[in-house]
């Protein structure tokens, strides 16, 4: 069961890399007295996150902040090398997004949204979702329905319904 409008979000450990490598966040951390756009995405580098997610986020993250965003993080259920140099390829970082690893699949599966599809190699993977989170708790949840597919989740999306 995935996580619901108005549930706290979990004090999972994510990960990013820091100036001395790899660095491990508590989630609560980030959420506190805060109000965060959350993106999950399934994959850094795969198809539909890196041609259409990413970008959807890019295209608006300037826009974020006169909603009152505090920060706009995507997660990826990747290591944090992998993350990073995502962030770094795309833009991602130098516009101010957060690019956080969850390579444990655990903040991830605390909310509900793994999947796998062991065909196209994806074991514990993120389904693809935006979410506005004030103070921790969640505001607005809007998971996508199909697949390869980035409608309901995009930046827009997130930003039309804040």
């Amino acid at each position: 069961m995935s996580i619901k409008i108005g549930q706290k979000l979990p004090d999972s450990i994510l990960y990013r890399l820091g100036e001395n490598g790899p660095e491990t966040i508590n989630f609560s951390s980030l959420y506190r007295d805060r109000k965060l756009a959350i993106f999950g995405l399934p994959g850094a580098f795969t198809t539909t996150c890196s041609k259409t997610h990413l970008p959807s986020i890019l295209d608006t993250a300037t826009e974020f902040s006169s909603k009152g965003i505090d920060e706009i993080l995507c997660i990826s259920v990747n290591d944090p090398h992998v993350v990073a140099a995502w962030g770094e390829i795309s833009g991602s970082t130098a516009a101010g997004i957060t690019m956080l690893g969850d390579p444990l699949s655990e903040f991830t599966k605390a909310i509900g949204m793994e999947f796998d599809a062991p065909a196209v190699g994806f074991l514990a993977r993120s389904k693809r979702y935006a979410m506005f989170a004030e103070d921790g708790v969640v505001k607005i949840f809007l998971p996508e329905t199909g697949r390869s597919t980035c409608d309901i989740s995009s930046g827009k999306a997130l930003l039309e319904n804040i």
